[in-house]
């Protein structure tokens, strides 16, 4: 079982390797941070439920500002399976780094499957996602989304109250087309965190994820709580 002090350690060394490896990038100025708030919702005797979520994101650490991204969506649980699809909306405000801010919007709406399964220890999510974007200023975009999650308990056998675990994803974003972007590879982020379920239903992360686009690599630093409503 790892101990508290374990826990600090690793978190530390994954912050120092994660500052290293950004400033080796040499193409980004400062480690990035995003803080993140994510609540799913389930009502009793109902396969319908509800995701909101609440990022704040930096071009460095905090102060400079990234993005603000506000997101949520209706959900349908199918019960023959571990599987869940979902109509959503979001809205985005970002700006540039530095000075000045060029402030701009994007309305977002989205679509998306969910598929679970478990093997071993190892509990696994394959998310796809198709957006429509509406950014200001800009051409209509739409924009195909797969992620590749996974989650390892590491001092306990599943993902319960006082479970320590790793969580790693891999999400690759193509464009749906290239006369507004000019190609259809956008981006890919690669995460790795160490997490912590406080309670059954609250887990918190802290991890790095490395995003990769055209010309442009740079590391975020993550700290992450996801909750779960029964209602």
């Amino acid at each position: 079982m790892m101990s508290k002090h374990m826990i600090l350690r690793f978190l530390l060394l994954l912050f120092t390797l994660s500052a290293g490896n950004a400033g080796l990038q040499g193409q980004t100025n400062d480690l990035g941070g995003w803080y993140m708030y994510f609540g799913n919702f389930r009502f009793q005797n109902s396969q319908v439920g509800a995701h909101g979520e609440v990022q704040y994101r930096n071009h460095n650490l905090i102060g400079d500002m990234q993005q603000l991204l506000l997101r949520t969506s209706v959900q349908y649980h199918l019960k023959a399976s571990k599987s869940t699809f979902s109509l959503g909306y979001g809205h985005i405000i970002s700006q540039s780094e530095g000075e000045p801010n060029n402030t701009f919007s994007e309305s977002r709406i989205y679509q998306e499957a969910v598929l679970r399964q478990s093997v071993g220890r190892f509990r696994i999510l394959h998310r796809y996602r198709f957006e429509q974007r509406f950014i200001e200023d800009r051409d209509f975009r739409t924009r195909f989304r797969y992620a590749l999650f996974v989650n390892i308990p590491i001092n306990k056998s599943s993902m319960e109250k006082g479970a320590v675990y790793l969580a790693l994803y891999d999400e690759i974003f193509l464009n749906g087309g290239v006369k507004a972007t000019g190609r259809i590879f956008d981006r890919n982020r690669a995460y790795a965190a160490l997490g912590y379920k406080i309670g059954k239903d609250l887990a918190i992360q802290a991890g790095f994820m490395q995003r990769g686009i055209p010309d442009n690599n740079k590391g975020q630093l993550q700290l992450s709580v996801i909750q779960n409503f029964n209602l």
